[in-house]
């Protein structure tokens, strides 16, 4: 078996060098979106409802409604102190 030589070898640790950055990269940003869905997840969910319903043709007032208390619930829990002693407070 022959050796690979030193320049083949830094090649090849430099692409897995790069290979595990972007593995950090993808899975901070898994983390982020799965934070933002947690926090806004039942008003985006309301808004897309209620965007399906005027498409439809039918009125979204409820969904528009449900949408709006829950970006102010949302609001709310951001804007609450968080620590270790009341960490699982208001998860559902």
């Amino acid at each position: 078996m022959h050796p690979l030589p030193a320049r083949a070898s830094r090649s090849s640790r430099q692409r897995g060098q790069g290979m595990t950055e972007y593995i950090i990269v993808v899975a901070l940003i898994a983390v982020a979106a799965i934070g933002v869905y947690t926090l806004f997840g039942q008003t985006i969910r309301n808004q897309t409802a209620g965007l399906a319903l005027e498409v439809s043709g039918q009125t979204a007032s409820t969904a528009i409604g449900n949408a709006q208390a829950n970006a102010t619930t949302a609001s709310t829990n951001a804007n609450a102190r968080k620590g270790l002693d009341n960490y699982d407070a208001n998860n559902r």
